[in-house]
């Protein structure tokens, strides 16, 4: 599955538009006083300015290159903070799925992951933003919205991830709808997931579809 563009909602798109063109360094494809959209690879990501009683916040996770990581922290480091994940470490070493990965926020609050997935064949000597890799899905019944994604648009559960209770991951190594819980908290942080609404296009099977989440 791959995530073609995800559209999110910010309370202050210029200083969204800051961060992401001048510290991720992400081109634009268009913009206005009401959004921008920004080329992540392969993906699309967009900001839409929004007044909402609470300011947004999504978890949206990149593909890297999977030999890139150091140079990834490397380049993080020089503009924001990595969030620790166990101990003074900045990494997260997801063994089963063959991953490992680093997270940090946006101006918005947005937490942001960078993942290097050993399975993808994106090796390169140098560092990029390859696609759009994840977008955190949240909902009180991550079974039953999980089940109507499945049986209605035929998304498949993630090989590498058991479905859990309050857990369910669809999709690829390429791209993943993470769907979570209200109220769990998002790794690494004490941050507990709430609902935002958001439009994501996947391409599943040479299909794509638009979803309003």
């Amino acid at each position: 599955m791959k995530i073609r563009e995800i559209i999110l909602s910010t309370h202050n798109l210029t200083a969204t538009t800051a961060f992401y063109t001048q510290s991720l360094q992400l081109p634009v494809i268009s913009e206005s006083s009401r959004h921008i959209s920004l080329q992540a690879g392969s993906s699309i990501l967009t900001f839409e300015q929004q007044e909402t009683a609470t300011a947004p916040v999504y978890h949206v996770a990149f593909n890297i290159p999977h030999n890139q990581l150091r140079e990834a922290i490397q380049w993080l480091q020089t503009f924001t903070t990595l969030l620790p994940v166990t101990g003074s470490s900045h990494i997260a070493d997801f063994s089963n799925w063959d991953a490992q990965a680093v997270y940090f926020y946006d101006n918005n609050g947005n937490l942001l992951e960078l993942i290097a997935r050993h399975g993808l064949e994106n090796e390169s000597a140098k560092l990029y933003i390859d696609s759009i890799s994840e977008l955190g899905v949240v909902t009180t019944d991550p079974t039953g919205y999980a089940d109507r994604l499945i049986s209605t648009y035929g998304l498949p559960v993630f090989s590498r991830q058991p479905r859990l209770e309050q857990f369910t991951a669809l999709g690829d190594d390429n791209g993943l709808l993470i769907i979570v819980a209200a109220g769990r908290n998002w790794f690494p942080t004490n941050v507990p997931a709430q609902y935002f609404p958001a439009v994501i296009t996947i391409e599943n099977n040479g299909n794509a579809t638009t979803l309003s989440l």
